[in-house]
């Protein structure tokens, strides 16, 4: 079909609705009537020809067989494909017979719709198309619309007929309604701004992914060919790569058989892409509905090519329940093998914070990778992300570790920062992620990062949040640079502006870091005193309600019964101060024998006052021990939390107090060593470890306090301890590392890498500008700036 007969179809369809719903439907309403009914007319068309034999085939299953269900085979054989109709109705039998009488028009529809195979009624039942028709027969206008689908001057059929007045009307193959179809559902999500976005991808960023897909093994295609998408919309993306790679007059042909699979979990662009996948021959069953991340769908299935647009931004804790029990991960799709600082291999959780799902459509997508044992091309993966994706979450999250594992599997090939507002319902900036596990050789162990921030050409007029888009120049020069796989520097315009684009190449080790815990010494100073010690009536996490509970009732808190008797009362002064409290708080709350166990705690904290006295020192080892002392010479039974709670509530941190001993270790020459080879360092440096010799052998250790407790990122390629004793020990002598507390994370930083700083103006070139502005202003900024005005001002040297 040519261009204009194509544009010509969908300008007629397109008017139908102004034609007929526009007191019926609000415009954005439109799509919900139109595009079923394409659909339904197109299928119509397409089982017209075979209608005569499945009816005889209805007939030899009801009379010579008897049949009390439809075998389906048989009438799928009779119609010429997966799907068919045993009613005796057509949409143009239901116009020519049709008369005023809403209610029979109804009732023949219903039974024409009824005698769809199941595949088609489930369409019909996800567009609710039933339901639109009874509406419009309400409104009077069901028979105008089905007469405008059924008219002469248009042709939905796939064989060439000629209009009323004699003129061809070129018959409509698959691939032209699909393109019929597609065009009418960028049409209508151009008209609903606020929805556009959120099903639909720009045409032109969905032909980038599919040259940045294909292109590279054009020349080596399989000859079956598989393509997913686990969010796939309306299904824009699988067409668009079938056409891509289908097209006899493409830039590459496969020649073998192409099979589409994808899931999506919103019931209308669910039936609109299973309804385009059979407009198109495609097989209708390989679409389906519901959640991708709740059930794993295509848990056998390994796919070729995978190209998505996933939601970003968009919580998934509807989706926990089935993907994690507590904090472990139970779907393995979502779990990744990585070796901790020491090399110990651990199954790690792979889930990015449950505010944003967008890493789990890409776990999906790596999940239904080809190994390279069962096909030498592998997989590839093109997938669109927000910037979340490059840096959120911090070493050893569940976004650092799927980052980590991409990245050290080598699959990530390339990364492409493009144009602000590209889409039409965000305006953020946007990235397509290219992986493959099977890099070629000169690929493997690198990454490419490619800025084409500033490749694109401006809209006549936006829709939505879209002002711009690619030309077919921009995708070929982004392609290219994709291909050539070499750093690009960027170009600089007259006016000192960057413009095109600019390429950089990385080793994977390159986005890598250890997250390093730097510790240091608690120092505190400690003494008894009454106020010090009177917290310690109450909970530390219920100091509040419980201090106003003892303030307003004071020793009949300590009475049976009487908590659950003021219930109500403290359930709405928490309210009113507003405290949320969660069940087990409530319950401490509540619950006498809790109140009378931190009372019974303060008294015998009190005794111990007593007997230690009230003076303060700022050596807390000597000071421990004298408390030690004297629980022991009283006979009292204290656990350790109740012990530590007496000596955190009289002691404080001071930087000129002594150090706290956490241990003293008398160890054995073979122990230090041990120590020494598993810390990586010589005998001399354990104390940036921690480890403190002294003078009789022993080593000391010190307790730490989470006040003064640093992190630093140290990248992989650098060394711990080098980076310690350069950037930390000179500012703080008294830190150490904990080694035992390294975590591996990985992030990617366009800002970082492709930065170019502008440096400002000089003086005299802003003045100058100021000052050709003064000729507007009246002589007020003269005035201002103390300067006078030349009747014509010299330009800038």
């Amino acid at each position: 079909m040519n261009q204009t007969s194509h544009s010509s179809l969908v300008s007629f369809i397109w008017r139908i609705a102004d034609d007929c719903l526009r007191d019926v439907y609000v415009r954005g309403k439109y799509r919900d009537v139109i595009l079923p009914m394409v659909v339904l007319r197109r299928l119509d068309t397409l089982l017209e020809p075979t209608k005569d034999a499945v009816l005889e085939e209805v007939r030899y299953q009801k009379e010579d067989t008897g049949a009390t269900e439809w075998d389906d085979e048989p009438l799928k054989d009779a119609s010429g494909y997966v799907f068919f109709n045993t009613s005796h109705w057509t949409l143009k039998k239901l116009y020519s017979t049709a008369t005023n009488n809403q209610q029979i028009l109804l009732a023949n529809i219903e039974d024409y719709l009824d005698g769809f195979s199941d595949n088609v009624k489930e369409i019909i039942g996800r567009f609710k198309l039933f339901e639109q028709m009874r509406h419009m027969a309400d409104k009077q206008v069901l028979l105008d619309v089905i007469e405008k689908f059924v008219s002469p001057w248009i042709n939905l059929t796939p064989n060439e007929i000629e209009d009323p007045e004699g003129n061809t009307l070129p018959g409509l193959s698959n691939l032209g309604m699909g393109y019929v179809f597609e065009e009418l559902i960028r049409k209508f999500n151009e008209e609903n701004n606020e929805e556009a976005g959120e099903h639909f991808t720009p045409r032109e960023v969905i032909h980038l992914m599919t040259h940045l897909v294909f292109d590279p093994i054009k020349d080596r295609l399989p000859r079956i060919l598989t393509i997913y998408d686990p969010a796939c919309g309306s299904g824009g993306m699988l067409t668009e790569a079938q056409n891509y790679i289908t097209d006899a007059d493409g830039p590459i042909h496969a020649h073998g058989d192409v099979y589409l699979y994808g899931k999506e979990i919103n019931d209308e662009t669910y039936a609109i892409c299973k309804s385009d996948m059979m407009i198109k021959g495609n097989n209708p069953e390989n679409i389906r509905v519901g959640s991708t991340l709740s059930t794993d769908e295509f848990f056998a299935n390994r796919f070729d090519f995978m190209l998505s647009n996933p939601p970003y931004g968009k919580s998934w804790n509807s989706e926990v329940k089935y993907i994690k029990d507590g904090k472990d991960v139970i779907d393995p799709r979502f779990q990744v093998k990585l070796a901790d600082y020491w090399g110990n291999v651990e199954t790690m959780d792979a889930t990015p914070r449950s505010s944003d799902g967008q890493l789990l459509f890409l776990m999906e997508m790596i999940s239904k990778m080809k190994p390279t044992s069962a096909s030498l091309l592998g997989s590839r993966i093109a997938s669109i992300h927000n910037g979340s994706s490059l840096f959120t979450g911090d070493a050893g999250s569940g976004e650092s570790n799927i980052r980590r594992f991409i990245i050290e599997n080598d699959m990530l090939d390339t990364i492409i920062q493009l144009p602000n507002n590209l889409f039409y319902n965000t305006g953020i900036t946007t990235y397509i992620w290219l992986l493959s596990n099977a890099k070629p050789e000169a690929r493997r162990g690198r990454v490419q990062l490619i800025d084409a921030n500033l490749m694109f050409r401006k809209l006549r007029k936006n829709l939505g949040d879209k002002n711009c888009e690619f030309s077919d120049e921009h995708i070929q020069q982004i392609t290219e640079a994709f291909l050539n796989f070499a750093p690009v520097e960027r170009q600089i315009n007259a006016a000192g502006d960057p413009e095109g684009i600019a390429v950089q190449i990385f080793d994977n080790a390159d986005f890598g870091y250890h997250k390093v815990t730097i510790e240091r010494p608690d120092r505190r100073r400690a003494g008894f005193s009454a106020e010090r010690l009177a917290p310690l009536r109450f909970d530390k996490s219920l100091r509040e309600p419980m201090e106003w509970l003892y303030d307003e009732h004071g020793d009949q808190v300590y009475q049976p019964g009487f908590l659950k008797e003021q219930a109500k009362q403290i359930a709405a002064w928490c309210e009113e101060a507003g405290l949320t409290l969660n069940a087990k708080a409530k319950a401490k709350l509540l619950d006498t024998k809790y109140w009378v166990k931190l009372r019974d705690l303060l008294a015998t904290a009190t005794q111990i006052m007593g007997d230690v006295g009230l003076e303060e020192i700022d050596d807390f080892n000597a000071f421990r021990k004298t408390v030690n002392a004297a629980i022991k010479a009283r006979k009292i039974k204290l656990g350790v939390t109740e012990k530590n709670a007496i000596l955190n509530a009289v002691s404080w941190y001071d930087e000129t107090a002594q150090k706290v001993i956490d241990k003293k270790h008398k160890l054995t020459g073979a122990e230090v060593e041990a120590l020494t080879t598993h810390l990586g360092c010589a005998t001399e440096d354990l104390a940036d470890f921690g480890w403190y010799r002294q003078k009789d052998g022993s080593y000391l250790t010190y307790e730490t306090t989470a006040e003064l407790r640093d992190a630093e990122s140290v990248a992989l390629k650098d060394d711990i301890h080098r980076y310690f004793l350069a950037e930390v020990k000179p500012h703080v002598e008294e830190a150490w590392i904990n080694l035992d507390s390294v975590k591996i994370g990985y992030e990617i930083s366009f800002n970082k890498y492709f930065y170019r700083h502008k440096p400002l103006r000089n003086l005299e070139e802003v003045t100058q500008d100021i000052l050709a502005l003064e000729e507007k202003a009246d002589g007020l900024i003269a005035d201002i700036l103390g300067v006078e005005v030349a009747t014509t001002l010299e330009p800038a040297e």
